[in-house]
C-alpha cells in the first residue's frame, strides 16, 4: 500500500466525511415529523453536494499516481468512525432537533477539515488540492450555517419547560 503525504491523508479524511455525510442526511431526514417536512429539501441538497464532493475527491485521488487505493481505504476508515459517532450521538433519539444538532457538529468538523486542506495545499503549491478546497469550503460553510439555523428554528418551536420523555 502506498504511503500518503499529510495532504493526501487530509484528502482521505474529507472524502470519508463526505461519504458519511450522505448517510447522516438520510438519518436526519428520517427523524423529521410531518410539520418539519420543509427541511427535507435542504437535507437532500446537502446529500447531493456531499455526493459531488465525494466524486471530486475520488477524481483527485485518481490523479495521484498509485495513491488512490490507500486514499480510499483511509476514507472508508474515516467514514466508519464518523458513522459510529453519529450512531452513538443519536442512539435512542428520534427528534429532528437532535439530528440537526448532530449535523451542526459534523458540518463544523467538515469546515475545519477543508480549511486545513486549503492551508496545506497553499503551502504545498498544489493547485489541484487548492482548487478543490476553494470549491468545497463555501459549500461546507453553507451546510454548517443551514444546520445551525435549522437547529435554532426547531429549538424556537420547542417548549423549553416540557419534561424530557
Amino acid at each position: 500500500m502506498a504511503e500518503l503525504t499529510k495532504l493526501e491523508s487530509k484528502l482521505a479524511e474529507v472524502l470519508g466525511l463526505s461519504m458519511a455525510a450522505q448517510g447522516a442526511t438520510d438519518k436526519v431526514r428520517g427523524m423529521l415529523d410531518d410539520d418539519e417536512a420543509e427541511h427535507a429539501e435542504t437535507l437532500e441538497r446537502m446529500k447531493q453536494e456531499a455526493a459531488e464532493t465525494e466524486e471530486r475527491c475520488v477524481g483527485l485521488a485518481d490523479d495521484l499516481d498509485g495513491k488512490k487505493t490507500a486514499i480510499l481505504e483511509s476514507a472508508r476508515e474515516t467514514k466508519g468512525e464518523a458513522t459510529e459517532m453519529m450512531e452513538t450521538y443519536l442512539e435512542g433519539e428520534d427528534e429532528a432537533l437532535d439530528g440537526f444538532e448532530f449535523l451542526t457538529m459534523a458540518e463544523a468538523g467538515e469546515v475545519g477539515h477543508w480549511s486545513i486542506v486549503q492551508a496545506m495545499s497553499e503551502k504545498a503549491g498544489d493547485t489541484r488540492f487548492r482548487e478543490l478546497a476553494e470549491w468545497a469550503l463555501p459549500i461546507q460553510r453553507r451546510h454548517f450555517d443551514q444546520a445551525l439555523e435549522t437547529s435554532l428554528e426547531i429549538a424556537r418551536e420547542e417548549d423549553p419547560n416540557e419534561v424530557e420523555s
